[in-house]
Parts: C-alpha cells; sequence; structure tokens
C-alpha cells in the first residue's frame, strides 16, 4: 500500500471497530430522548414549518388589514390590485426562552399497569418532544429550577433530557417560583393533585411577571375512571397509611364527579390568567397531546408580536 493510499476499509477489524464507536454514542442519549424524538418527528410532519410573524427581514404573507395594525404596515402596491387593504408580514426571528417543569412528586410514581408507563415517565416524554420541536423551531430551552439557564440546540436538548431521564429526582408538586427573562413561557407538566389555591397562587405569581404558560396534566386511566370494585386498599404515595374500602364500585359516581369537577376548576384558573391547560392519559398516544401544546405555543408567539408592534 503507498502512502496516498484509502485503508481498507473492508478489514473486518475496522468495520468492528466503528461499530463499537456507534454503539457507545447511541448509548449515551438517554432513552427517553430517544423516544421524545421519534414523537416529536411525527408531530413535525403535522406541522408546516414554526413560521410566525414578526420583524424579520424575511418576507413570508399578505394579509387583510386590521384596525390594530399600524398604517405603515400597509402594501399599498399589493392593496392596488384589490378592493381590500393588505399588509405584508415578516417571519419572526427572533427566540423565545422556554422553561420546562416535570413534576417528581410521589404521586406521579403511579402507573395502574405494568403495560402503562408511570406519569412521570410519560410527563418527561412529552416534555421533551416539546423541547425537540422547539430547539427545531430556533427557541432556547431549559429547566425551570434554581440556577437553570435556557440554551439553543442539541446541546441544550441534551442537558434538559439528563434531567428529565434521573428517576430518582423528586420534588414538590409544584414549580419553584423564580424571575424569569420577561415575555418567558413556562411549561408544566404534572397531575395537578393540588387544592385550586395553590394552584392559582403558582400561576399568579408566573403570571404577574409577565410569563405565559401551558399546563399538561398528565395522569393514569385509573385515576380518572376508578374501576375498582369489591374490598380495595388505596395506599398514600407518600408512604402514610392509606384506606380500606368495602364497596369501591359504590364510590365511582361520586369520585368521578369530583375529578371532572377538579379539573374543570383548574382550567377556569388557568384560563383566567391567559394560560392554557389540557389533560392527557398515560393509556393514549403522546403524539396528539404534543401537537395541541405546540400549537398552543405558536398561537402566543405570534400573539407576542401583536403587542411588540403595539
Amino acid at each position: 500500500m503507498t502512502a496516498n493510499a484509502a485503508p481498507d476499509i473492508r478489514r473486518p477489524g475496522r468495520w468492528t471497530n466503528l461499530r463499537e464507536q456507534a454503539e457507545r454514542a447511541a448509548a449515551s442519549f438517554p432513552p427517553l430522548l430517544v423516544q421524545a424524538e421519534r414523537i416529536a418527528q411525527t408531530v413535525a410532519f403535522g406541522v408546516h414549518g414554526r413560521r410566525v410573524t414578526g420583524p424579520g427581514d424575511s418576507f413570508w404573507q399578505f394579509r387583510r388589514y386590521e384596525p390594530e395594525d399600524p398604517v405603515t404596515a400597509i402594501d399599498w402596491r399589493q392593496s392596488a390590485k384589490s378592493q381590500h387593504v393588505f399588509v405584508r408580514e415578516r417571519e419572526w426571528e427572533a427566540a423565545q426562552s422556554v422553561y420546562l417543569w416535570r413534576d417528581a412528586s410521589p404521586s406521579m410514581t403511579y402507573h395502574s399497569s405494568d403495560a402503562l408507563p408511570s406519569k412521570q415517565e410519560r410527563a418527561s416524554i412529552l416534555l421533551l418532544a416539546l423541547a425537540s420541536l422547539l430547539v427545531r423551531g430556533g427557541e432556547r430551552v431549559g429547566a425551570l429550577r434554581p440556577g437553570g439557564e435556557t440554551g439553543i440546540g442539541r446541546v441544550a436538548l441534551r442537558r434538559l433530557a439528563a434531567l428529565l431521564s434521573d428517576e430518582t429526582e423528586r420534588t414538590g408538586d409544584a414549580p419553584p417560583i423564580m424571575k424569569l427573562p420577561r415575555h418567558a413561557t413556562v411549561l408544566v407538566a404534572s397531575d395537578f393533585f393540588v387544592e385550586p389555591e395553590k394552584f392559582e397562587a403558582m400561576i399568579s405569581q408566573f403570571a404577574a411577571s409577565g410569563a405565559k404558560g401551558h399546563l399538561l396534566q398528565v395522569v393514569d386511566p385509573a385515576e380518572e375512571e376508578f374501576p375498582f370494585e369489591g374490598r380495595v386498599r388505596f395506599d398514600r404515595a407518600d408512604g402514610i397509611d392509606g384506606t380500606l374500602i368495602g364497596r369501591a364500585q359504590a364510590l365511582r359516581d361520586v369520585y368521578r364527579t369530583r375529578f371532572e369537577a377538579h379539573r374543570d376548576t383548574l382550567a377556569r384558573i388557568a384560563r383566567r390568567f391567559g394560560w392554557s391547560f389540557q389533560s392527557h392519559r398515560t393509556d393514549r398516544g403522546a403524539e396528539t397531546a404534543v401537537l395541541a401544546v405546540y400549537r398552543r405555543l405558536t398561537d402566543d408567539h405570534r400573539r407576542g408580536v401583536g403587542r411588540m408592534r403595539s
């Protein structure tokens, strides 16, 4: 072989070395991130780009003039071709900061069947899938925790994945209240088994700083349907002695009514602050929940431009 000759990649030893390197690289990715990326890829096919209007240099589209639009935004040449007045919109180019928090309190470890993920695992996957979509759109993502910072690109995504993959982490049932950048966005995934007063206090403190928020309630199907019958002992997730009930089915209607009433109350509180509230069951596909929240994030970004223009 001469000095300029290419190495013989047909040698078995070389292929073995390359395969081992690839396997080591793949092993470094947290399993949750692999699942989340798969979900994000599926959702991405249903989203035609993350183009939102704003002060950029790239032309996006014309749309009908609205009363709140400044006169300087009118495109007179395009308007002259029609009986309507049109404005020229440009693509939004500024990144927003999105902070994500997953409830890791004891109740989130629950799953009613071995075939189902725990609420904590599903919440982690949902947040990571959303983070993956946001990173692809050029947004800044990070964990909502003391000292946490947002970043861009794959480095920020992998840092977030490492935190959410820590199954030993335990938190309270509400995110820490922190000072966030102006116009930041908060994503919270939890079962929200908290008193409405505590829930409202949490939102009001973030909203007071100008943060927008999206709340994703993650529940096990048994928590929503209450399928239990006969003598059932209900133990608390925090280790405190539970309750033994003789005829569990007799409580089903009362339980379901209270469960739905609690959820409705939380959703009503969230709407009052301009936050979204969505519920997801662990026995259902994650793609639908991810797509719904992602679209709301896009809508928030678009409305934020309106505030800046005024």
